[in-house]
């Protein structure tokens, strides 16, 4: 039995696909199972149970998986421990990224961390939150950049940021020459928003509930980008993070709130356990100068 051998199975009990799980490890899927099923002969007990279908885990194969991410969590902190050892500010790290920040605040921040951290390994992941907050608990990320709070067992939260939310609508729409609006004028509206399990769509969700506008239940978006192109082509107005509207010109008008404008908190998120505190508060602190730079923009 070998680390590798545990990834490969957790990796199955991840995808519950053998083709999959193997792209994931970059192997060949011949070679992981092959491993596999040496792993259930030197348990001596069968983990999956195959068919034509589906891949499922056995009852062991469940119990065993769960020990298995332990123990490959505990691997990868000896590791981090002793690259801290080496350089604190170096080796390999993993950040997770929401897709409602990832395309926006990544190519500003790229450059900055290569200057202020040169030895750092920089891994990046893009996914939702629900994914991005169990491969943190997992070990498979090491910090998280989000929307707050996420109010986790064992995570730390860093606020970053607020991004105020603009009205966005087509350049046709009757509000479209107003220089500002007021929450208030989003009653009535019919507001295009994104497809459950986006955090900014349950953010937007609340504000538009408060001051009594209407969701289009007949659209949901998959990302900003979509939903810009469905409020150009008039079919709703939505509400923008900051971030992604800039230098944007064309068929969508962008209006400020005035007031206190709705808007969310971004930050950094990180096990409690750990051993990166040195690296964790200076990129926190190199993401706020950053992103304050480009919201004053």
């Amino acid at each position: 039995m070998n680390l590798r051998d545990l990834r490969y199975l957790v990796a199955v009990a991840e995808h519950r696909h053998f083709g999959r799980a193997a792209e994931a490890c970059f192997v060949s899927q011949p070679t992981l199972s092959t491993q596999l099923k040496k792993l259930e002969e030197t348990l001596g007990v069968k983990l999956i149970e195959r068919t034509n279908r589906q891949v499922m885990l056995s009852p062991a194969g469940e119990m065993i998986v769960e020990q298995a991410q332990k123990v490959l969590s505990e691997v990868d902190l000896l590791v981090s421990m002793a690259e801290q050892h080496k350089d604190p500010l170096g080796g390999d790290f993993k950040l997770g990224v929401i897709p409602t920040v990832a395309p926006y605040l990544l190519p500003k921040i790229l450059r900055p961390i290569r200057k202020q951290f040169p030895n750092l390994r920089l891994q990046l992941v893009e996914a939702q939150t629900a994914q991005l907050t169990r491969m943190l608990k997992l070990g498979e990320l090491d910090a998280l950049l989000l929307a707050l709070p996420l109010q986790e067992e064992n995570i730390r939260e860093l606020a970053i940021y607020e991004e105020p939310f603009y009205f966005a609508a087509a350049k046709s729409h009757p509000k479209a020459g107003l220089k500002s609006i007021a929450a208030e004028d989003l009653a009535e509206e019919e507001v295009l928003l994104l497809e459950d399990g986006h955090c900014l769509r349950d953010q937007a969700l609340e504000v538009c509930n408060r001051h009594h506008a209407v969701e289009n239940a007949n659209f949901r978006a998959t990302s900003l980008e979509t939903l810009r192109q469905m409020v150009s082509a008039e079919v709703g107005i939505t509400l923008m993070p900051k971030l992604a509207i800039q230098g944007r010109p064309g068929p969508v008008k962008y209006i400020p709130f005035r007031g206190d404008p709705p808007h969310r908190v971004i930050g950094l998120c990180w096990r409690n356990t750990s051993t990166r505190l040195s690296l964790l508060t200076g990129l926190g602190e190199m993401l706020e100068r950053v992103a304050k730079e480009e919201l004053a923009t």
